[in-house]
């Protein structure tokens, strides 16, 4: 059973409807589902919505509606949508590991208690999701690292890793898009670019889309191979 939803303003335009603080697929799926009927048939004042982990974000224009009607709207879609997603789309990213590229491997391998390619083995093994984009452009936020592949974040974070840095911390994988530090564990790097600000549509994932790496040679990806 899906929580009660919980409704709370964000200034004077948005509403944040929540459901729960944790990471299920059925909640998000659930938040996909509403988010497609209210933009089927917005209600009035309805300007745009960002879906995240277990919540919906819903901006408004103030000078048509308020929070207050806008939540009613949202409230009586909910109940009556079902948890069905829409159509996603399966990426398939490639993913080169040599070392001065997955400059954390050996380490993250050898907190897990595996070796650095059973690790490598296990992460293209799996399907990831992508759930939300958050922190800085481009950051696609994946749920689905193997429980035997999960260690926190670091305690001092690295500065400046490249765009294109594939790296895990605790369930959760992510490939940057602008250089920057992070205390993530990095595993990868690929060329597939996640952030095109140039194109119609400026991110690779939409949220709810599935991803798998696919392992690419060091010849490949020095060629630019996406």
């Amino acid at each position: 059973m899906l929580p009660q939803p919980v409704v709370q303003p964000v200034g004077d335009t948005a509403i944040l409807v929540s459901f729960g603080d944790s990471i299920d697929p059925a909640v998000f799926d659930h938040i996909l589902a509403l988010e497609a009927a209210l933009l089927a048939d917005p209600p009035p004042g309805l300007v745009e919505t960002v879906p995240a982990y277990a919540t919906l974000l819903l901006i408004l224009d103030p000078l048509v509606t308020d929070g207050e009607a806008l939540a009613a709207a949202a409230l009586a879609v909910s109940a009556r949508t079902t948890g069905v997603t829409a159509a996603d789309t399966l990426h398939h990213i490639p993913m080169c590991t040599d070392a001065d590229l997955a400059p954390d491997l050996a380490d993250a391998a050898d907190r897990l208690g595996l070796s650095p390619e059973t690790l490598i083995d296990t992460h293209l093994a799996t399907e990831f999701r992508v759930y939300m984009y958050g922190f800085a452009p481009g950051y696609a936020y994946m749920d689905g690292v193997a429980p035997a592949l999960r260690l926190p974040r670091k305690a001092v974070p690295v500065r400046s890793r490249p765009p294109g840095t594939i790296m895990i911390a605790g369930g959760q994988c992510l490939i940057t898009t602008l250089p920057m530090p992070t205390g993530w564990w990095v595993i990868g790097a690929t060329r597939t670019p996640v952030l095109r600000p140039d194109d119609a549509q400026p991110f690779l994932f939409q949220p709810g889309d599935r991803v798998r790496f696919t392992r690419q040679s060091r010849t490949d990806f020095d060629a630019g191979t996406a």
